[in-house]
């Protein structure tokens, strides 16, 4: 007992001298600090006070716009205003929304990485693209400067995952050198000799308007103008003036070879050691470049060799080469038909600045569509959702009711002689389907294994144990999942097909493990055939094609025959009528009742709850736009389930009301439709957003647009015809039956 009271007297002297109110005078300053942070100290402003601060800034801003204050400079007046316009967009938050940076939102945990004085940034070229075409080239394939030999430090390297293998992103080193905080003149990279198929080739990347992508710290290379107020990623491989500019026949194209680097950084000793680089930004030129009569050496790396003399127009101390029409570099070959040679260049220049590292960001999403959109489109869905739940529930509740309720009575009446309605087919309702059975339990067991899969991974983004925004990380996640999720395919095909009395339990196992991802491979094996041809980034080489096989053939399958096995081992599922003997015959229905018209009708309705949000979905794949809200995503997929669910059994209702008890192909087909509509939607996307030149383009564009076409309609037609089963189980199983 003396021991105890000893222990229990030690722990209370220790709490009380551990207590808040006997931390030292310095440390009630950085309380007294941080909880005026918090806004304990004083009075937190109510919702008056907020209402007219957030009038006040609104006043205050607009008047800023109205001067002509632009959002894409990296001055303090640009930046407040670019953080009152994002306002919207720095939260974070499932139900709770608190203030955040886009740093923190698009990339939960990341740090920021400081270097002291001459330490060398590492620069990394991505793929060259274009919107105009869907075939994106390596930096290198380009007629550019060699890759430097040095290798990327241990902490700035990045794994390849499997998506960005399949999409083509490829992180090589940049042949600029960028030491920290030292700025450069005129700078001498390389000399290149261009000329036949090469030149022919590096016009007609001009003439597509394809730009180069480097990456510095994260951070995408910017061209902005103050004046146009425009900040895009990316800079041209060059530009192309039309006769009435230069006066000749045709068209000239030029090239842009001399770069001018600004980089913006900031430092805070008291915060923190070294420099944190807070923008990127390039303005491209085009000059000829006056060549001297020392013969150099192509393609060497005349900054490594130290020969920065022989060009008038690139000397240490001389004039910035701007773009001058008088000395534009026009990619044509000489008078006799000899090579051109071009000289890279380029000039580095750093500037303090005072914005901090987690607003970095905001520059890169200035101009992208607000977070109400997705509210509007979110609220365009939930009245379509409240509207199909008010008829679900009108035959849940009157119509059902009214007729179990008088079905029930009619057993001791004669009328029961006389039964009309759903309940006269309450014999046939559950015959499993006659045409195709083994075929249908594969495309339902295929969607379950889709929706599972899209639905973890939105799961995991919305947790942050994802983030989208980094590359093909999404890809490879839906990929993985896909495979692991086999398991959930074999076991729902297996049920149906069991429930179908089917035999043939091996062919249905088999068939559900290789016949949609069988299809995609092969779609995408000829596909990569001319992707290969033209030499394109994202053609698939045999590797990664070797590593798809390898999780198809030793994850994927046999989980499929796991799931299988226990979906065989399980008991039949069970039905509240008996099954007669000989099919009741089908009165004919009018033609809007009848497929092909009811499905494309009931397919419009699905479709029509995620068209809003499908055409930023669209954006992001094929216009290189961010997208990054997982959480609208997750709420658009739980509105586009209850809408499909709604929908079935609402049409399967229907259906039964005039007989017709064959609801099983049908119920799948009603949903699957909108798979057809989100391709009729590409269609017209591609003919009114997307500019493509060349056949291939728009052969890779329908390709992909009709893989995801089709495993949206095999989603979507599993949810409706589960939902079917469901709800006539749920239906004859209220009706007394002989």
């Amino acid at each position: 007992m003396t021991s105890a009271r000893f222990f229990i007297q030690a722990a209370l002297l220790l709490a009380l001298l551990s207590s808040p109110f006997n931390v030292v005078e310095a440390g009630d300053k950085k309380g007294d600090k941080k909880r005026d942070k918090q806004g304990l100290n004083g009075p937190k402003p109510n919702r008056k006070q907020r209402k007219a601060e957030a009038k006040e800034k609104a006043v205050k801003f607009a008047n800023m716009k109205a001067a002509g204050q632009d959002q894409v400079s990296m001055t303090k007046e640009a930046a407040e205003l670019r953080s009152y316009e994002l306002r919207k967009k720095k939260r974070k938050g499932l139900l709770k929304r608190k203030e955040a940076s886009l740093a923190q939102v698009l990339f939960p945990g990341a740090s920021p990485e400081e270097y002291s004085d001459r330490e060398p940034v590492p620069a990394f070229v991505d793929l060259v693209e274009s919107k105009k075409t869907q075939l994106p080239f390596e930096f290198y394939d380009l007629p550019t400067c060699p890759e430097p030999a040095e290798k990327i430090q241990k902490r700035f390297r990045q794994r390849r995952n499997l998506g960005s293998r399949l999409m083509g992103h490829k992180l090589q080193m940049a042949p600029y050198a960028f030491p920290t905080k030292v700025s450069k003149e005129c700078t001498p990279l390389c000399v290149v000799e261009v000329g036949g198929k090469k030149l022919r080739w590096l016009r007609k990347l001009v003439d597509r308007q394809y730009r180069v992508h480097v990456t510095v710290d994260q951070l995408p290379v910017l061209m902005r103008s103050k004046e146009l107020n425009y900040a895009v990623r990316g800079y041209p491989v060059g530009f192309k003036a039309p006769p009435s500019y230069t006066g000749l026949k045709e068209d000239e194209f030029y090239l842009y070879n001399h770069l001018k680097f600004t980089f913006t950084y900031r430092e805070e000793p008291s915060e923190f050691e070294g420099v944190r680089i807070t923008g990127f930004d390039v303005h491209p030129v085009s000059i000829s470049h006056q060549f001297g009569n020392e013969k150099i050496d192509l393609e060497t790396n005349l900054e490594a060799a130290n020969k920065k003399d022989g060009w008038s127009t690139c000397t240490p101390g001389g004039e910035s080469p701007v773009n001058e029409p008088e000395t534009y570099l026009a990619l044509r070959s000489g008078a006799t038909g000899e090579s051109m040679k071009i000289l890279y260049s380029y000039e580095v220049n750093w500037i303090d600045s005072d914005i901090p590292w987690s607003d970095r960001w905001d520059v890169y999403l200035v101009g992208s569509p607000d977070d109400e959109i997705h509210y509007f489109a979110i609220v365009n869905s939930l009245m379509i959702v409240i509207f199909l739940t008010g008829a679900v529930a009108t035959i849940m509740i009157r119509t059902l009711k009214k007729d179990i309720a008088g079905y029930n009575e009619m057993q001791t009446l004669e009328e029961a002689q006389e039964e009309t309605g759903w309940k006269l087919v309450h014999g046939d309702v559950f015959r499993p389907p006659q045409t195709y059975p083994m075929l249908l339990s594969v495309l339902v067991g295929t969607g379950a294994q889709i929706g599972t899969a899209f639905f973890i991974t939105l799961l995991a983004c919305m947790l942050r144990m994802l983030n989208p925004i980094k590359k093909g990380a999404a890809l490879t996640a839906v990929i993985v999942l896909y495979v692991l999720c086999g398991g959930v395919g074999g076991y729902v095909s297996s049920r149906l097909y069991k429930f179908c009395d089917a035999k043939s339990w091996k062919r249905c196992t088999i068939a559900t493990a290789i016949a949609f991802p069988g299809l995609i491979v092969s779609m995408i094996m000829v596909l990569n055939v001319f992707l290969t041809i033209v030499g394109a980034a994202t053609a698939v080489n045999f590797l990664t094609i070797i590593l798809v096989f390898l999780m198809w053939g030793c994850v994927s399958t046999p989980l499929v025959f796991v799931g299988s096995y226990f979906g065989y081992r399980a008991d039949k599922v069970e039905v509240p009528t008996k099954t007669n003997q000989i099919a009741r015959f089908v009165p004919e229905v009018p033609y809007y009742a009848a497929p092909p018209t009811s499905v494309l009708i009931a397919g419009l309705l699905p479709f029509g709850s995620v068209c809003i949000e499908l055409f930023f979905i669209m954006s992001a794949l094929w216009l290189h736009q961010l997208y990054y809200i997982m959480g609208f995503l997750m709420a658009v997929l739980m509105i586009l389930v209850a809408t499909c669910a709604q929908v079935s059994m609402v049409m399967c209702y229907l259906q039964l009301c005039v007989e017709d008890h064959r609801w099983w192909w049908k119920s799948f087909l009603n949903c699957a439709s909108a798979g057809f509509y989100l391709f009729l939607y590409s269609l017209w996307f591609l003919t009114s957003k997307l500019d493509l030149v060349g056949i291939l383009p728009v052969m890779v564009y329908l390709t992909y647009m009709s893989m995801i076409s089709i495993a949206f309609g095999l989603m979507c037609g599993t949810v409706g015809y589960l939902s079917c089963f469901w709800f006539t189980r749920k239906i004859y199983a209220a009706v007394k039956v002989d």
